[in-house]
């Protein structure tokens, strides 16, 4: 079995990382350094998997970037990964190959959404959601998930009061959450689904999230009662897990013929036809030959994110890190120093170096919080740590100030 290496980073210039660009970084961060720490987007540091790297090659070799299909390997790689990973039965007809999640939920809001309809969001939640929505004249009903103990809940009699009051068309549902990382139980997402039935409102699940696991284990919503899954949508990419964000592949399950008719319809209307060539490839590589890889590098993140929870609870004062379930983006609760995420994000770039992911960009009730990034050589993660520590911003500590 081979042991794969991850204390060293790909070379992040050649393929123009936009967290690494200092133009980018200088943009948004005017007073920060030249020698930054970038871990505010999401994406990893780390080479993609030897396997994917290999086909890839293999394809850029061949020379031949005409327009493709999916085709059986495609399939069978999705539905075997479904099965063998989520315990997912997933049949072949229920998989439509996209361009990236997020392109893919402006087509579904097109799709299934009219002229002043709504959207609903459990926020804090990834901002492209919300404006997926407003660049496409739809309203987004916001659904403030509770923080208490650590980790977020769902608000449920709100959400069915809500739902009772705007009607929307759509409810986006992240699971794992994002930015939260909480991994949602059978129970929370079996009465989100109960009560989107109940409204006659489409459950969208965005399982982006799912494959890097940091405690207890993921729960698919295609694992909801049969009677829900007329109304369901799950969105997935190996994207996250493998590091594939720029080939911009992602794929949909969709059990209802009905919804899956009304969806690829306006998938064909937006030119949505061909799949991206070395996206396609890359997805085969990833289920098929790279599991192994997932595995460790899941096991080296969760040990990183064990070293970053114990150095925030010793050392970094005012701040509360959100117990997480799934992902490598810790997301840290600073309502205990008195900053704002803003004024933190400002502070750490110009002082310590360190780009970390403001809370407000996720649509709302994120202003107390900041986000990390771990996808990288635990070494820089240690350093930017180290550096953040050195340049606290405290204006007031009170150590009873985070939400309970």
């Amino acid at each position: 079995m081979p042991v794969y290496d991850f204390d060293s980073m790909a070379d992040r210039s050649l393929d123009h990382a936009r967290k690494w660009d200092p133009a980018i970084i200088k943009q948004k961060f005017p007073k920060a350094g030249d020698d930054y720490i970038p871990m505010w987007i999401a994406d990893m540091d780390f080479a993609a998997a030897p396997a994917i790297c290999t086909r890839l090659a293999e394809v850029a070799q061949n020379g031949a970037y005409g327009y493709g299909y999916a085709h059986d390997g495609f399939y069978n790689a999705v539905i075997n990964w479904q099965r063998r990973r989520h315990n997912n039965e997933v049949k072949r007809e229920w998989i439509t190959l996209a361009y990236g999640t997020v392109p893919t939920i402006h087509y579904l809001y097109q799709a299934f959404c009219q002229p002043n309809d709504c959207v609903i969001l459990n926020t804090p939640v990834y901002d492209p959601f919300g404006y997926a929505a407003h660049n496409n004249g739809f309203r987004v009903i916001e659904n403030p998930l509770i923080y208490r103990d650590r980790t977020y809940r769902i608000d449920f009699d709100l959400l069915e009061e809500q739902m009772d009051r705007f009607r929307p068309r759509v409810h986006l549902f992240c699971s794992p959450h994002n930015p939260g990382g909480r991994i949602w139980t059978l129970d929370e997402i079996t009465r989100v689904a109960e009560i989107c039935h109940k409204y006659n409102c489409l459950l969208v699940v965005d399982e982006v999230h799912c494959e890097h696991i940091m405690a207890g284990s993921f729960i698919s919503a295609l694992q909801l009662p049969e009677r829900y899954l007329d109304n369901l949508i799950v969105l997935t990419s190996p994207n996250k897990g493998f590091n594939l964000g720029g080939l911009k592949t992602s794929y949909s399950m969709i059990p209802s013929e009905r919804i899956r008719t009304i969806f690829r319809h306006r998938l064909e209307m937006n030119s949505i036809t061909s799949p991206n060539t070395f996206g396609c490839a890359a997805i085969i590589a990833a289920y098929d030959e790279s599991e192994e890889w997932l595995d460790q590098i899941t096991d080296y993140l969760r040990e990183s994110y064990a070293q970053t929870a114990a150095f925030i609870e010793e050392k970094m004062k005012g701040w509360e890190l959100m117990r997480m379930d799934a992902s490598y983006l810790p997301w840290v609760n600073i309502a205990g120093t008195g900053a704002t995420a803003t004024e933190i994000c400002n502070h750490m770039a110009a002082k310590a170096g360190v780009i970390v992911g403001d809370g407000t960009f996720y649509v709302a009730n994120g202003a107390d919080f900041v986000r990390l990034n771990l996808g990288m050589p635990r070494k820089l993660v240690i350093e930017a740590m180290d550096r953040m520590a050195t340049h606290q911003l405290i204006k007031w500590y009170r150590q009873d100030s985070f939400a309970n």
